[in-house]
């Protein structure tokens, strides 16, 4: 049995005309995009749809998201059972008009985790000192907002606090 849970993850940057990006605050003072883990045999584009649905209540299609623009993996603890998961997290990029967010979709450790949300302007994103996930964000949103599709996921650092140092490279 491995001492680790694997959790791969379809996570979306979702942004707005104004180039703004939505991420949630958390109860450990991360900001992180909408997004979550996949059920077995579901593909990425279908799990990030359905994240971006319970999390949020914005609807999409599946193929409306096009491909994965970036990539992060690493191990973590769960907050709500204390167990070790190893994540592989894939990430969509999709502009949509600005909306007011409907929660009700959130699972019960979600709404203990999650604190807020907020639409970040870009440059923001890459002047705060707040911990915003993944690091490197800045870099590749630069890129999508400019109308650049990676022909490659980009590989983000891990999101530890042992790797912090990488956080500052990437803005």
């Amino acid at each position: 049995m491995p001492r680790y849970i694997q959790r791969p993850t379809a996570r979306v940057l979702l942004a707005d005309a104004d180039d703004r990006l939505l991420l949630f605050s958390s109860t450990d003072a991360t900001w992180i995009t909408p997004g979550g883990g996949i059920a077995k045999g579901e593909p990425l584009n279908v799990a990030a749809a359905r994240e971006l649905r319970e999390e949020t209540g914005h609807r999409v299609a599946p193929e409306a998201l096009g491909p994965v623009v970036a990539t992060a993996s690493g191990h973590w603890r769960a907050a709500w059972d204390g167990r070790i998961r190893f994540s592989v997290e894939s990430f969509f990029f999709l502009r949509v008009p600005a909306f007011e967010l409907d929660t009700a979709g959130l699972e019960q450790h979600e709404r203990a985790y999650l604190t807020g949300h907020r639409w970040w302007p870009f440059e923001e994103i890459r002047s705060t000192s707040e911990n915003v996930v993944p690091w490197g964000l800045a870099g590749v949103l630069e890129r999508l907002y400019a109308g650049e599709i990676p022909p490659e996921p980009v590989r983000l650092p891990w999101h530890h606090p042992e790797f912090a140092h990488l956080a500052r490279a990437g803005r």
